[in-house]
């Protein structure tokens, strides 16, 4: 505290219409305020300050963080109280003007982004620090953490913005477009996919977690008549934010529980009717066949109460079977798997039910055809191959053998002077 004292009287001088923070988060865009206010701080004096916040418990700055927050806000709601012309007297502020709150606050948030991640819970949880009225400093905050840790920056938009985005009630386009113009200033920092792909899992948790991929993969991809101007934004964000929400060591335990818990909505968003949703979904939910042989088996349980989604998948399988098939370690559990599949289209084709659901057992029962002629296939491939393999193995020692006979003979001619 004694350190916000001195940049509070350092800025005492500087009156709330020199320093208008509410109407410049509002109305600037993110790349306008994100050195607001520590622009006027001169480097050095930037650089010792950094330094002794480095020095600081993550506790005594997380509690600091929260008390300049509610000044923040404390702020806010007289800027409010006085544009409704209320006669109430509006609680003053202590002495330190709110530029030097907003700069100490700045300087803690870039130094010591990870205190901020501790402090995610209050600011989602506590209804004084939510409100869309509220969002362009929560936005500020985060913008500030960015700077130090881009990963932390991302953990936050996703933690406390993106659930903002997707939820039934939405938000105002001016929030949605700061909501969005964040993010892609995260995504837009040189090396950004280096580094977010790096430190997608921080102390065990996800920066982007299966919960949020859900969401992401939704709107990006809604039915046409949901669809908004910030569409063509998510689509041009979607990719990179999908790569970190799947980073990580494939085959890894971590990994394998990440997939069954993406198998689980993606096979759902896959059989909805809504075409690029459906194509996007069936994606992820073969990726979570390559990465945990165990989603085959759930797959088995989940096939004919999601059907068209199944086809949708199968379809997938097989059109794109060389770009695929690559990807699995072992192709065993798929054979096993599309076979099962056959012997439960054969008995519900067998009840000869009409309709839309026999049409979707008898492409499934195609596809499942196809794509296990593909593995026979393949099979037959690598018995040549190996056979290949060891015929040319054979006549190499052959040869070699032979080679080496040759040159002993004709060494032992020379020497012997013999023709």
């Amino acid at each position: 505290m004694r350190f916000a004292d001195y940049f509070g009287r350092a800025f005492a001088l500087v009156s709330a219409a020199q320093f208008p923070w509410l109407k410049t988060l509002k109305e600037s865009s993110v790349a306008k305020t994100v050195d607001i206010p520590l622009s006027s701080i001169p480097e050095d004096v930037y650089k010792t300050s950094a330094d002794w916040i480095g020095k600081r418990s993550s506790d005594a700055l997380g509690s600091f963080m929260l008390w300049s927050l509610d000044s923040i806000f404390n702020d806010l709601a007289n800027h409010q109280t006085a544009a409704k012309g209320s006669k109430k007297v509006a609680q003053q502020l202590s002495s330190k003007s709110q530029v030097a709150i907003f700069v100490v606050l700045a300087m803690a948030l870039r130094r010591k982004p990870d205190v901020l991640i501790s402090l995610l819970p209050i600011i989602k949880e506590n209804p004084k620090y939510q409100g869309q009225d509220k969002l362009p400093v929560t936005i500020w905050v985060i913008s500030q953490a960015m700077q130090g840790d881009l990963a932390v920056g991302l953990y936050a938009w996703v933690y406390l913005l993106l659930p903002i985005l997707g939820s039934k009630s939405g938000c105002n386009p001016l929030s949605r477009d700061l909501i969005l113009q964040l993010v892609e200033r995260i995504l837009s920092t040189p090396k950004a996919r280096t580094i977010l792909l790096n430190g997608a899992v921080r102390k065990g948790e996800r920066v982007v977690p299966p919960s949020a991929l859900e969401l992401l993969l939704r709107i990006t991809y809604p039915a046409s008549s949901d669809r908004l101007k910030a569409t063509e934004k998510f689509e041009a964000i979607y990719p990179i934010l999908r790569e970190v929400a799947l980073a990580g060591s494939p085959g890894s335990k971590a990994m394998k529980q990440v997939a069954q818990q993406i198998l689980n909505f993606a096979i759902k968003a896959a059989g909805e009717g809504i075409s690029g949703l459906a194509q996007e979904a069936s994606d992820i939910f073969i990726w979570c066949l390559s990465q945990n042989p165990e989603c085959y088996k759930r797959w088995d349980m989940l096939y004919l109460d999601n059907l068209e989604a199944s086809v949708v998948i199968l379809g997938k399988l097989s059109d794109e079977w060389k770009e695929h098939s690559v990807k699995h370690r072992t192709l065993d559990t798929l054979r096993e798997t599309l076979q099962s599949f056959k012997l439960k289209n054969e008995k519900a084709l067998a009840k000869g039910d009409d309709g839309a659901h026999h049409s979707s057992l008898k492409d499934a029962d195609k596809y499942c055809k196809l794509i296990l002629r593909q593995l026979s296939r393949g099979r037959g491939c690598m018995k040549n191959m190996v056979f290949v393999s060891v015929a040319l193995a054979v006549g190499a020692a052959v040869l070699s053998q032979n080679v080496q006979s040759w040159d002993y003979r004709k060494k032992l001619s020379e020497i012997l002077n013999f023709p």
